[in-house]
């Protein structure tokens, strides 16, 4: 019989101390889509850009004073906003940085999914905590919307797994030497950029933070409090968008450049990409994307990872 063919080690983690530096890399990239977003919108509306209006509106916030209100609980209002960032970092740890990430985790892709979880009770406990009806229905609309992504989420990020038979992320990078896993799974990658909008309330899936609810989950948040709700949702934002460059496109693969500037490519085009998505669609109501995820996102997903599955057999997989 033949031997089996040795599995090469996984690649070393960062050191620890790497895990300072990931909020500043998260920092600068949302800037650019920041950035990004201000001229998308200056351009609908017809005048040029004003991109020291984020700077002038963060120093707004930084001074602004907290609202209160009756019978509130502070320690929920308080904890939802500031439960976002760190929710961002800890989804960040698993995304490799190039060839390695901060945590070179066995089961990253289920700690990634499990961290996202602190999202919901981010958006739930800043809508709930205030006592308003505005903020509460926001948190509410944000639990419903949660409920209808997150199956189709799971089974996009598990069919990335099953194609490389393993759960740890840089596995699924290293099974793409070949060919990136969009192209065998363009499904599971299309249903994943959905879910990375919807994780982060935003453009089309903003309900829980609508305008028609006078801000929803964030309608009674001012000041540092605001400012860490607008924050930690575009830092969710990048890290969703950041992780589907190592289970879909392939993670630092490329010509010429290092590994970690394709990363750094790859990540921008695709928050470009749902920036610019972002703001061409209106936004969905909770009715109607439970329909479309329930009745087309999850049969399409478990096709996807169906096929995926039998292409593994078919190759001997386990």
């Amino acid at each position: 019989m033949d031997e089996p063919m040795p599995v090469p080690a996984p690649p070393d983690a960062l050191p620890l101390w790497w895990v300072l530096v990931l909020p500043v890399l998260l920092a600068a990239v949302t800037w650019a889509a920041v950035t990004w977003d201000a001229v998308l919108a200056a351009r609908a509306a017809g005048r040029p850009a004003d991109l020291r209006a984020p700077v002038r509106e963060v120093a707004r916030l930084l001074v602004g004073q907290r609202r209160r209100t009756v019978a509130a609980d502070p320690v929920l209002w308080r904890l939802g906003p500031a439960l976002l960032p760190v929710a961002a970092v800890l989804a960040a740890v698993v995304i490799p940085l190039g060839t390695r990430p901060v945590a070179d985790l066995g089961v990253g892709i289920v700690w990634f999914n499990a961290v996202e979880v602190l999202g919901w009770v981010a958006l739930w406990t800043a809508g709930w905590g205030p006592n308003s009806v505005m903020s509460l229905v926001g948190g509410y609309r944000f639990v419903a919307q949660g409920l209808a992504y997150e199956l189709p989420h799971m089974f996009a990020i598990i069919t990335a797994a099953l194609g490389a038979r393993s759960l740890r992320v840089t596995d699924v990078v290293a099974a793409q030497q070949d060919l990136w896993f969009v192209v065998l799974m363009p499904v599971a990658f299309v249903v994943y950029l959905v879910s990375a909008a919807a994780i982060a309330f935003w453009g089309p899936f903003d309900a829980p933070v609508a305008g028609d609810l006078a801000g929803g989950a964030g309608a009674e948040l001012s000041g540092v409090d605001r400012l860490l709700l607008v924050v930690g949702r575009w830092l969710l934002f990048v890290a969703a968008a950041a992780m589907a460059v190592p289970l879909f496109l392939g993670g630092g693969a490329g010509p010429w450049l290092p590994a970690w500037a394709w990363v750094a490519v790859k990540t921008l085009a695709v928050l470009a990409v749902l920036v610019w998505l972002g703001r061409r669609f209106p936004t969905i109501r909770m009715d109607r994307f439970t329909e479309i995820s329930w009745i087309v996102l999850v049969p399409l997903t478990i096709a996807q990872a169906l096929a995926v599955a039998l292409v593994v057999l078919g190759e001997g997989g386990p």
